[in-house]
C-alpha cells in the first residue's frame, strides 16, 4: 500500500524493537519488566515460560491476549539459556519483523540515557550491529513484605571488577542487536554473534537497572531453578553460592547479607559506594493501576527519558570505564587466539612437515 492509501509514512519507516524474555517463577516481577518495557520503546515480546508455577504464566498469558507478546513454553528442567534465548532472537528476525532485539532477563530493565529505547537504536551507524548497556545493580533494603521497586532504591555504585571473586556484584555487560536470522546469543545474554553484528565499543547509552535479590522467597525459587541441572553449563558464583545456602538451609542468612540498613546506607551514601535511585520506582508509579496489576500500553502512556546532570554522567563513566578495560583484555586475547590458530595451520601443512624432517 502506498504512503498516500491512508498510512501514515511515519509508520511505514518506523523502527520494530522485540525483547526477548526467558523466565521462570518471576511473577513478582515481570508484569513491572513487561509493561515498562512495552511503555520505554519496545514494540513486542517474545517470551520463553520454563515451568513457571507461581502465576507468571498468566501474567504472559495476560499480554499474549493483548497482542504484546508471543509466548513459548519449555517444559525441560536444565534451563537451556544460550540456546531458548538464541531461538527467541531468530524468531524475532524472522517471524515479527524486528529491526532491534534486546535480550532482557526478569529482573532486568533497560533504561536508555535520554530519549526512548528506539531513539537510541536510531543514532547508531549502519556498520554497526550490536550496542551495549551497562548493568547497575540494586540491593534490597529491610523487607517490609511491599513491591520490590517501592524498597529497592539503592544502587550500587563501585561494582567490582569481574575477576574479583569476593563479591558476586560486578560490572558486565548486557547487548541489544540488529536482527540477524542467524544470531547466536551467548550464556547470560551478554553478547551478540553474528556476521554483521560489529559492537560499538566504549559506548553504553543505557543502564541495565538489574534487581536480581529481591526477598527471600524469591532467592528460593531463584535457587530451585534449572540451571545447576544442565551439564553444559558453567555456573556463575551467585548460583553456585545460592545453591550452598539452600542445601544448607541458611537462605535468610544468605538474603541478609545483601540488605542494606539504615547506617550501612547513609555511610555508602557519603564514601560513593552505595546511590539513592528511585528511577524505577517513579515510573512504575505512573503505569500501576490500583489493582496492582500494570497498564496496557497506549498513544498517551510512554515514558520519557530525561538526560542524566553532569555528576550523574561522570559517575556512570567511571562504572563504563571498567567495561571498556575488560573489552581491550578480550579483545587481546582474541588476537593471541586468532594468533595461535594460524600457526597451528601453518604448522600442519605439508610443506613445514617437510621442512622439520630435512632439518633433523
Amino acid at each position: 500500500m502506498a504512503a498516500g492509501a491512508g498510512v501514515d509514512a511515519r509508520e511505514i519507516c518506523a523502527m520494530k524493537v522485540v525483547m526477548t524474555l526467558l523466565v521462570r517463577d518471576e511473577a513478582d516481577i515481570v508484569d513491572a519488566q513487561i509493561a515498562f518495557h512495552l511503555h520505554a520503546g519496545v514494540d513486542f515480546v517474545i517470551a520463553t515460560d520454563n515451568r513457571s508455577q507461581d502465576g507468571t504464566t498468566e501474567i504472559l498469558e495476560r499480554y499474549e491476549r493483548a497482542g504484546f507478546l508471543h509466548l513459548l513454553r519449555e517444559e525441560g528442567d536444565d534451563m537451556r539459556q544460550p540456546e531458548w534465548v538464541t531461538r527467541m532472537a531468530r524468531l524475532a528476525a524472522t517471524d515479527f519483523g524486528a529491526d532491534w532485539v534486546i535480550n532482557a532477563d526478569a529482573d532486568e530493565f533497560w533504561w536508555p540515557r535520554g530519549g526512548s529505547l528506539e531513539d537510541v537504536f536510531a543514532t547508531v551507524p549502519e556498520r554497526y550491529g550490536v550496542i551495549r548497556g551497562c548493568w547497575r545493580h540494586f540491593l534490597p533494603r529491610p523487607d517490609d513484605k511491599g513491591f520490590f521497586a517501592e524498597r529497592m532504591t539503592v544502587r550500587l555504585g563501585m561494582p567490582a571488577f569481574p575477576g574479583d571473586k569476593k563479591t558476586i556484584f560486578h560490572a558486565h555487560q548486557k547487548v541489544a542487536h540488529r536482527a540477524d536470522g542467524n544470531v547466536t546469543i551467548e550464556a547470560g545474554n551478554h553478547n551478540a554473534l553474528g556476521a554483521s553484528l560489529d559492537p560499538i565499543r566504549a559506548w553504553h547509552p543505557i543502564e541495565v537497572l538489574h534487581f536480581s535479590f529481591r526477598s527471600v522467597q524469591q532467592l528460593e525459587r531463584k535457587g530451585r531453578g534449572g540451571w545447576l541441572r544442565n551439564a553444559g553449563y558453567e555456573p556463575t558464583l551467585h548460583q553456585l553460592l545460592l545453591d550452598e545456602a539452600l542445601r544448607t538451609g541458611r537462605l535468610e542468612d544468605f538474603y541478609a547479607s545483601f540488605v542494606v540498613p539504615d547506617e550501612a546506607l547513609e555511610r555508602g551514601v557519603r564514601d560513593g559506594t552505595l546511590a539513592l535511585d528511585t528511577r524505577l520506582r517513579d515510573a512504575l508509579r505512573k503505569l500501576r493501576a490500583e489493582n496492582g496489576t500494570f497498564r496496557l500500553p497506549d498513544s498517551h502512556s510512554t515514558l520519557s527519558f530525561s538526560r542524566p546532570d553532569v555528576r550523574e554522567d561522570a559517575l556512570y563513566a567511571g562504572e563504563a570505564s571498567v567495561l571498556v578495560e575488560i573489552d581491550s583484555i578480550v579483545r587481546a586475547e582474541q588476537r593471541v587466539g586468532a594468533f595461535e590458530e594460524r600457526l597451528a595451520a601453518v604448522e600442519r601443512r605439508p610443506f613445514s612437515r617437510l621442512h622439520r624432517l630435512a632439518s633433523r
